[in-house]
């Protein structure tokens, strides 16, 4: 894979005791050191007009002015520092490469994922929250629509918590389908299965909240019985992955027990969907917190586009998820 990296983004540390640490990259960094193919590439920061494109312009101002004072609390969880607003730019501006780069024809070895931080998916039009600032994942959509000459853009969100912010930005918009798989009642609250969008987007939102403890068998059956097929169905221009990689089981913040396997298993289903679709596919970096399953995690990614075919679990489906996952199907029927 083509990895979009900068060091600015190691400039935002919102302190020692905070999860979303600058070593979330410095382990990226290390673990795919011993990989084949690993290619780094730089871009430039997206600019006040890229993210205002999908944030409201005074909330960016007040963001920037915020960070410009030397930062502090932003809410309890999501902290700044004087140099955060060049990460945050610069993490949009990675993302919209990984967009850019993707349409222009990169796939396979060169598949792009971009490594950039803070991340953003909760990120909602008019304020920050839950580590994120700018809503890359979102930017990237938005600038692959206004500049890459996309009709339609779907984005797979499978960090363990919902992409609340992704879903706020573009909930009545038809031409970008977002689909989250998270876990059941964890942060922020938000992702039931009957959010499906509103007005002219309805039914292009799907949410898919998983039952903790929730495992690979599980995960997969979701991708099988309702992300690919509806991903399909929308056969949208672009497929951006919000990549958070804190469902797995040895993550310290969630309840799902994902093995690393699956995200190779995942990453190899939209790979296959894309194709099929003829949509380009990129990665965009949001969560994960145990540094080592973290680094390893995407590692996984990256060896099976570079030619590591997955391990198919087995197992049945547990009786919890195959209600949610008729749940979902019931409520993207009833548009």
């Amino acid at each position: 894979m083509r990895f979009g990296y900068s060091d600015v983004c190691l400039e935002h540390d919102p302190g020692a005791r905070h999860p979303e640490t600058p070593d979330r990259l410095r382990a990226i960094r290390e673990g795919l050191k011993r990989k084949h193919g690993v290619e780094y590439v730089d871009a430039p920061p997206a600019s006040f007009e890229t993210m205002a494109a999908v944030h409201d312009r005074d909330y960016l101002e007040s963001l920037r002015e915020f960070c410009a004072a030397g930062g502090g609390d932003w809410d309890p969880d999501t902290t700044a520092v004087e140099e955060s607003w060049d990460a945050i730019a610069k993490s949009a501006g990675l993302a919209c490469w990984a967009a850019e780069s993707a349409l222009e024809g990169a796939d396979g070895r060169e598949t792009p994922f971009a490594l950039g931080r803070p991340p953003g998916h909760h990120a909602v039009f008019d304020d920050a929250m839950g580590f994120c600032f700018v809503n890359n994942v979102a930017v990237a959509a938005q600038h692959a629509l206004d500049d890459c000459g996309c009709d339609r853009v779907a984005i797979v969100d499978w960090d363990v918590h919902h992409g609340n912010g992704t879903q706020d930005i573009f909930a009545d918009r038809e031409d970008v389908f977002v689909i989250s798989l998270h876990e059941q009642g964890l942060y922020p609250g938000t992702g039931a299965a009957d959010e499906i969008g509103t007005g002219a987007g309805a039914g292009a939102t799907m949410n898919v909240p998983m039952p903790p403890g929730s495992d690979d068998v599980d995960y997969l059956a979701a991708f099988d019985d309702v992300v690919d097929p509806a991903l399909a169905a929308f056969d949208p221009d672009c497929v951006l992955v919000s990549a958070g990689f804190d469902a797995h089981k040895h993550d310290p913040i969630s309840r799902i027990r994902l093995s690393t396997e699956t995200y190779a298993l995942a990453s190899d289903r939209l790979r296959t969907v894309a194709a099929d679709t003829d949509a380009a596919l990129a990665f965009v970096l949001e969560g994960g917190y145990g540094l080592d399953v973290l680094a390893e995690s995407i590692a996984m990614v990256h060896e099976t586009f570079d030619g590591r075919p997955p391990i198919e679990p087995d197992g049945d489906v547990s009786d919890d998820v195959a209600a949610v996952l008729e749940t979902v199907t019931d409520a993207h029927e009833s548009v």
